[in-house]
């Protein structure tokens, strides 16, 4: 209370119970809600508890044995409501329209008879007869399903979706005749509720395919980072230090990955930990293992043949180390290294263990969903163990644990020096040094992430960098396209903006054929799919919506220089098809903006940073799209 005193409010045995309307509740989104067991006014003083039992007491053999802490990460909120807008009838259902993918509750009014049954069923997509269509993509079917059972005769009665959400952007609608509904709405949810950046600018391209990543975002982001609303709603960690950036610039991700690596922490294996495979035998996966999901509901997701382990995966238990990297640069607060360094050492001494006699890492699922399945396993897995050792380094500096930082930093040498003996060739028909794909040993094979994690990471000898850097764009020219699966893609979009390849960028993402975001739009998606294809399994997924990062690091050119963007860098590009854009980022130190606007005399430049913030502002970029100098810059500190 104010006066500082405190009265603790507790369950007993003369709490009172009472059968909830909600007789079923299943966390893939299908609820049944029965209005006959309504109890209006049941939280009111003057509600009458006659009809009510004494709660029961938990045996102690019953008790979970779970330690209770306190919720960290934000609640799940309603963050916009959508009307649903009737389409047609097809085979005795109602079919409507919210026009938005989401993850969302549905609510509506219904009035009928006692014990009349309305079923809602929910779909991304619609069938080629415009029916709900919820088979996943060579997956699985949904089923997914909303029940609300009549408690009153020809009673407009309300029902709302409590235990669960639904996904997805339409709904069928099945009732008895004698039925009627309305105010179907669709309340859109998430827990990334709070936005630190906008983008907007005249190409509505770029702004279409910004709202595809963000609305996918927003749906995804519900307590723990879905890889989709629809299908699975597990917690795999890869896009937790691979979308990092991109969600941290839109959204406050602060608490949201203090808690995303609570549940690493919570989950990482001991020596003593097992689970059983199919044929029943105890498996001990290691100690110091991250599972690739955290929380992990299955633990038993055993190797695929041909395919890779989908539980002990660099890439994604690299989370615990990279993902607190971000935290790190975008909120400046040291207590997220303390917390996170002691697991991320214990799951380094785990990769270790894991190194074959060529020294690489190569058991996972390399550059996964790459278009041409080319994986590269050696390649993209063996450069993650180099940034976790180099990562992990730079933590025990920070944390002043300098043997530790001395011994990380030796390992990490001998790393490279590994890969670049054995993966660094001389290209004779190009006349370049470059990376070879080790899983192609008869050819000469290059990939996209093959060439961009090195130069990212800074495994490329100083001497050999403009090879690579030729051959990099060489693997872009020659597909015309980002042919990069989600590992590989947030550094291959970050390589070629740093080495000036802003241009290809522009033209890649804007194609009208995929792989590309912007045929995302044209297919008249609303979020992001999980491929690089039409119609795909789940049409939202955030895993490859790397390129937001770029909108905020690349177009508008916000670059931190410091953790928490104590000091930083503006070097803002305009693409060709652009005239203006206006990007505004609230950070931890204050509020960034950067507006670009061409004028027929030259560009305007305005630039808003915090009091406090050392800044630093290139137009180099600007000059070079726009071939002229940039004069009147307009800087703000506020």
């Amino acid at each position: 209370y104010v006066d500082g005193t405190i009265e603790v409010i507790h369950a007993d045995e003369d709490f009172l119970v009472k059968e909830h309307p909600v007789v079923m509740s299943n966390v893939y989104g299908s609820e049944t809600i029965d209005g006959r067991k309504n109890q209006d006014g049941w939280c009111t003083a003057e509600f009458n508890t006659t009809s009510w039992e004494n709660a029961s007491i938990v045996t102690k053999e019953k008790e979970p044995t779970g330690r209770m802490i306190d919720q960290i990460q934000p609640p799940v909120k309603v963050i916009y409501s959508y009307t649903g807008a009737y389409l047609h009838d097809v085979q005795d259902k109602a079919i409507y329209d919210f026009t938005q993918n989401m993850s969302g509750i549905l609510e509506f009014e219904v009035k009928g008879k006692v014990g009349d049954a309305i079923h809602l069923y929910p779909a991304e997509k619609l069938t080629k007869n415009g029916d709900v269509d919820q088979m996943a993509k060579g997956w699985v079917n949904l089923d997914s399903c909303i029940t609300y059972i009549i408690g009153q005769d020809d009673v407009w009665e309300t029902c709302r979706m409590k235990f669960t959400y639904f996904a997805g952007r339409y709904v069928a609608v099945e009732k008895p005749e004698n039925c009627e509904m309305r105010n179907l709405t669709a309340h859109a949810i998430s827990s990334a509720y709070e936005t630190d950046g906008t983008f907007t600018c005249d190409d509505k391209r770029y702004e279409q395919i910004y709202s595809l990543v963000e609305k996918a975002v927003e749906a995804n982001m519900v307590s723990v980072h879905t890889d989709c609303p629809t299908i699975e709603r597990f917690a795999w960690q890869e896009p937790n230090h691979l979308m990092a950036p991109s969600i941290m610039y839109m959204k406050n991700g602060r608490k949201l990955w203090e808690k995303f690596l609570l549940d690493m922490r919570t989950a990482q294996h001991t020596a003593q930990d097992y689970f059983y495979d199919f044929e029943g035998n105890r498996v001990y996966p290691g100690d110091g293992l991250m599972p690739s999901q955290c929380p992990c509901y299955i633990p038993n997701v055993l190797p695929v043949p041909g395919m890779g382990s989908f539980y002990d995966i660099i890439g994604w238990g690299s989370t615990c180390i990279l993902g607190t990297y971000w935290h790190y640069m975008f909120y400046g607060d040291k207590k997220i290294i303390e917390d996170n360094y002691d697991a991320g050492m214990r799951y380094l001494e785990h990769l270790k263990t894991k190194v074959t006699e060529e020294g690489f890492i190569n058991h996972g699922l390399g550059d996964w969903g790459n278009p041409k399945n080319e994986l590269a396993r050696e390649n993209i897995e063996t450069a993650f163990l180099y940034a976790d050792a180099v990562t992990l380094a730079k933590f025990a500096e920070i944390l002043e644990k300098l043997e530790d930082k001395k011994k990380l930093e030796a390992y990490a040498e001998l790393v490279k020096k590994n890969y670049n003996e054995k993966l660094l060739v001389w290209n004779a028909e190009k006349g370049y040094w470059c990376y070879r794909a080790w899983d192609h040993a008869d050819e000469l094979f290059m990939t996209q992430a093959v060439e961009a994690l090195p130069l990212y990471w800074g495994l490329v000898p100083e001497d050999k960098e403009a090879d690579v850097v030729k051959a990099f764009r060489d693997t872009l020219e020659t597909e015309g396209a980002f042919v990069s699966g989600e590992i590989g893609l947030p550094y291959v979009i970050q390589t070629a903006r740093k080495y000036q390849m802003n241009d290809l960028i522009c033209q890649f993402i804007l194609r009208k054929e995929h792989p590309s975001y912007y045929a995302f739009v044209l297919d008249g998606e609303t979020t992001l799919g999980e491929y690089w294809e039409s119609n795909p399994r789940s049409h939202c997924h955030d895993m490859m919506g790397h390129i937001v990062e770029w909108y905020y690091n690349g177009i508008a050119g916000i670059q931190a220089e410091e953790p928490g963007f104590r000091k930083i860098k503006i070097c803002p590009y305009l693409p060709e098809s652009m005239h203006e854009f206006k990007c505004i980022y609230r950070s931890v130190a204050g509020e960034i903006s950067v507006q670009v606007k061409e004028e027929q005399d030259g560009m305007v430049l305005q630039v808003k940073v915090p009091k406090g913030v050392e800044y630093q502002i290139d137009t180099t970029n600007l000059e070079n799209s726009r071939g002229v100098v940039t004069e009147k810059i307009k800087v703000e500190v506020d």
